[in-house]
This record gives structure tokens, C-alpha cells and sequence, in this order.
């Protein structure tokens, strides 16, 4: 007899069903696995012993044979510790063989048998979904994997449960959906003295997801106002908190019972590596582009990141998907977020300091912001110099709306665009708008469109640069509770495009 129980095994977000297979033949006493484990697989078969040791359950002096299908599928991690002893207690019939047939299982057995939560239990309650199976977890991935409304959710905290559970002897509640309640943001934008061209940039960016460069000497407040941001951007929907909760699951950032509502916050160093940032290594893990998805992914010192990470990530913001092609892996992650880059004028930081000169100006910032190429930079939306704050200034008084006030007014226009393109589930925001979506919702008026003339002849803006400024305006006037895009909206929207830009 052939006992059987189901896992997953993970390929980027998507969880594909594996079938595990046991039998207890004749033969010399053994226990093989076969099935193109990797190392944390095959130890599995000591902890299982152990486990069933644990619980008084003696194997048979035969041997035991463990197949997991398909077999061409590469095997990775230690979740398949408790599907592999779910069908063995069938193949002994300790277990009725129908109800570990009906189960797809996952989690991570210690020596006494208790459970360990494992990655991935989100998108295994997908996969068990929809191949109409109970999810056997661990207790402490269960609030993560009960998101998933269609999948019956089972966490266990050993493996005795799960046997007096499925004997019928105790049988155990179904998980409920767990949510992390997050602090209240502590740092508000009125903590940032002056720079208000710089806070209505942060508006606008976090209003339409519009990718922001700000350049400014130290000390100006950049890495002040970006992060600020979080603060003024609003909680995730139901679609988007499971969206980018996928994504942290596989990738283990799922540690406290459930699912956060926060948008992410990512902030690597430059020093950080290809694979880091777009994603990567031995069995291509998401990295932070993936992971700052429906959230906010924050650059500093942005030109000093290597050449070839800045180069990569072109595509993906014009796409908002990543894919990594491996030597063992093809894998596309999805990586929709707002860029906030932050950057000094040149090496030494002082080229537009009134108060402090550049030694080798203007050469210094050309060769230091030359370092990001014009393809890369003609993708920001918005680009703003932060100015340097007199020491006096600090002395005055808080000014500007505070991040709550401004957080109503991104939450209204992103509720606008929301309804605006309800029809349309490849778009959500107006950065996605393009084509004739962008012609309909975006299109200026009479002097709105004059003005777009004068200065893509006089600045050389690109198509890309002038659908940018379109959208940009269209959030401005989102913003301004306008139904059309007026000649004020595309004028604001020009004057964060153009700067740094030389006439032609």
C-alpha cells in the first residue's frame, strides 16, 4: 500500500504541489528518500524517527521508502519534514490514509516532536486552495496562512496533535486570520524645518507612486523627509497586504503571527550587491526591490551604489516585475514601489552651497552624478534640490501641515484613482497609466498643452519625460480635487521634471 500526502515546494512566490508518496516493503530495515532533496530534506528522515520515538511509535523492522513527486523538481528546505510523517503514519495506519490524502501539509519537526514554523505557509494555503485541501501547519504559522479565506487551516503545535486530530481523539479549531497592529509613526513632517518644496514632492510622490530624486548637500534633511514618508502613506488594502506578504513569506520576514497592514520600508546600504537588491543566489530569493513591493525602496548616497545595481534596476521600474534567470532557476517576482533616491551634488557634497565652495566645480558634480546614467535618471517623476539649512532657522518655529494632515490628502487622491481605474485591474495608481489610459484621464488643457510644447523644445524632454509630467500633473490635480488637468497642475509637474536639467 501506497500512502500519500501533499507539500509545496517554492518557486518564487508560486508554491507548486508535491506529491509525497510512502510505502513499507519487504526488506532489509531502511529509510530512503528519493525525489531530488537537497540536504535539509534528507536529514528529514532523523527527525521523523525521532519524532515518532517521541510519541511511542516503533517502525516496523522493514523497509521504508519516501518518494517525493515529482521527481525532477528540486526539493528545498525543512518543511517537508511534517508531510513526510503525515503519510508515513498513514502507510502504518495510525492515520486513516483518506484524510492524509486530503491534506496538504508543511512544517519543520524537532526531535521531540514538536512543531517549528517554517516560510511559505501563505503561499501554501494558496496552493492548497485551490487543489481543495486542508493546510496542516505549524500553531505559529497559522494566523499568517489563515489569510487565505478559500483553504481550511489546521495549526498544530506538535506532532501528537496532529495524530489526535486526525484519530479523531482531539480534534483541533481551524486558524484564524492574525493581523500585526503597528506602532503610530513617531517622526512627523513638521520635524523637518523649512524644505516645504521638498515635503510637497513627498506628497505628491506618495500620492501617485512617483519615483523622487532629491539632491542636496549634508545635512539639508534628505534622509529626514524620506523618513518621513511611511508616515504619510496610507495602510495596505486586503489585495495588497497578501500581495506583499507573499513576498515576505517566502523570503522568512514573517515572524510575528500575521500580517502587517504597514506599507514596506526598505533601505539598503550601498555597499549592498546585485543580488540584493534585484534578487538572487542559490535559489533565487527575492531582494529588496521584491520586497519593498506596494511600499517605499530608499537609496541613499545613491551614486555610489555600483554601477551595474543602479543599471538593473531600469526595467523594473518601468515593468514593476523582476525576473531572475539563474542556471537553476527562472523566477519573476512582482516589485511595484515608490523609488526615493537621495544624493549628494558632487564627491565633496558642497557644489551648491552658497556658504562653502567646491574646490573643483562644476566638474566635481558632473563626474559624480554622472555615475547614474540618463536612462536610469529620465525615470524619476520628480526631481527637487534640497537646499541647506542656516543654523538659524532651527531656532524658528514648526511649519507645514503635520504627516496626519497630509496623510488624509494622499489617502482622498488615492481613493480618486482607485475609482478611476476600478475597470482596469492592470492599473491602480496614475504612475501605471499609459497609452490611451493616460490620454483619457491626463490630457491638459488648451495652456496646459502649450506650456508642454514650449518646454519640450527648449528642455529636449523625451516621451517618457513627457508622459511622466502628464502623470505627475494628473495627481496634482488629484491632489487639488480637480476633474481635469489644468495649466497650474502641468506647470507644477514641469518645474519637479526639469530641474537639473540643462537647456538644449
Amino acid at each position: 500500500m501506497v500512502a500519500r500526502a501533499y507539500t509545496v515546494a517554492f518557486e518564487g512566490v508560486e508554491a507548486r504541489t508535491v506529491e509525497v508518496q510512502c510505502a513499507v516493503l519487504p526488506g532489509l530495515p531502511g529509510f530512503s528518500l528519493v525525489g531530488l532533496p537537497d540536504k535539509a530534506v534528507s536529514e528529514a528522515r532523523e527527525r521523523v524517527r525521532a519524532a515518532l520515538s517521541a510519541l511511542a511509535i516503533a517502525l516496523p523492522s522493514r523497509r521504508i521508502s519516501v518518494n517525493l513527486s515529482p521527481a525532477d523538481l528540486p526539493k528545498e528546505g525543512s518543511h517537508f519534514d511534517l508531510p513526510i510523517a503525515l503519510a508515513l503514519l498513514a502507510a502504518l495506519e495510525i492515520i486513516p490514509a483518506d484524510a492524509a490524502e486530503g491534506t496538504t501539509a508543511l512544517g519543520e519537526l524537532s526531535l521531540d516532536g514538536s512543531l517549528i514554523a517554517v516560510t511559505g505557509a501563505l503561499p501554501a494555503a494558496m496552493a492548497a486552495a485551490a487543489e481543495g485541501r486542508l493546510l496542516l501547519c505549524p500553531r505559529a504559522s497559522g494566523p499568517e496562512a489563515a489569510w487565505v479565506d478559500a483553504a481550511q487551516v489546521i495549526g498544530a503545535a506538535s506532532l501528537g496533535e496532529v495524530v489526535r486530530h486526525f484519530t479523531g481523539e482531539r480534534i483541533l479549531a481551524p486558524a484564524t486570520p492574525g493581523e500585526v497592529t503597528a506602532p503610530p509613526p513617531g517622526r512627523d513632517l513638521r520635524d523637518v524645518k523649512g524644505q516645504e518644496r521638498a515635503k510637497r514632492a513627498l506628497e505628491i510622490a506618495a500620492a501617485g507612486r512617483h519615483h523622487l530624486l532629491m539632491s542636496g548637500p549634508p545635512g539639508s534633511g534628505k534622509s529626514m523627509l524620506a523618513a518621513r514618508l511611511p508616515g504619510i502613506l496610507p495602510p495596505l488594502s486586503a489585495t495588497e497586504a497578501l500581495e506583499t506578504s507573499m513576498i515576505h513569506s517566502v523570503a522568512g520576514l514573517i515572524s510575528e503571527g500575521g500580517i502587517s497592514r504597514t506599507r514596506p520600508f526598505r533601505e539598503p546600504h550601498h555597499t549592498a550587491s546585485m543580488a540584493a537588491i534585484t534578487g538572487g543566489g542559490r535559489s533565487a530569493k527575492p531582494g529588496e526591490i521584491s520586497l519593498a513591493h506596494n511600499g517605499v525602496l530608499f537609496m541613499d548616497e545613491f551614486p555610489e551604489f555600483p554601477r551595474a545595481v543602479l543599471e538593473t534596476l531600469r526595467q523594473p521600474l518601468e515593468t514593476g516585475t523582476v525576473m531572475i534567470a539563474r542556471a537553476n532557476a527562472h523566477v519573476s517576482y512582482p516589485c511595484r514601489f515608490l523609488l526615493v533616491a537621495a544624493a549628494n551634488p558632487c564627491k565633496c557634497g558642497h557644489l551648491t552651497d552658497p556658504a562653502r565652495a567646491c574646490s573643483r566645480a562644476p566638474n566635481c558634480g558632473e563626474d559624480y552624478m554622472g555615475r547614474v546614467s540618463g536612462p536610469l535618471m529620465d525615470r524619476f517623476d520628480l526631481r527637487i534640490e534640497v537646499p541647506p539649512v542656516a543654523f538659524s532657522d532651527l531656532d524658528l518655529p514648526a511649519s507645514g501641515a503635520p504627516s496626519a494632515q497630509v496623510a488624509e490628502r494622499v489617502a482622498t487622491a488615492r481613493a480618486v484613482q482607485r475609482a478611476r481605474f476600478a475597470a482596469r485591474p492592470d492599473m491602480r495608481l496614475n504612475a501605471d497609466a499609459e497609452g490611451e489610459a493616460l490620454e483619457e484621464i491626463a490630457t491638459p488643457d488648451a495652456e496646459g498643452r502649450a506650456l508642454l510644447t514650449r518646454l519640450a523644445d527648449r528642455f529636449g524632454l523625451t516621451a517618457r519625460g513627457y508622459h511622466r509630467v502628464l502623470r505627475v500633473a494628473r495627481t496634482i490635480a488629484d491632489l487639488d480635487g480637480s476633474d481635469t488637468v489644468r495649466h497650474p497642475h502641468v506647470a507644477e509637474a514641469a518645474s519637479f521634471r526639469i530641474a537639473g536639467i540643462k537647456e538644449t
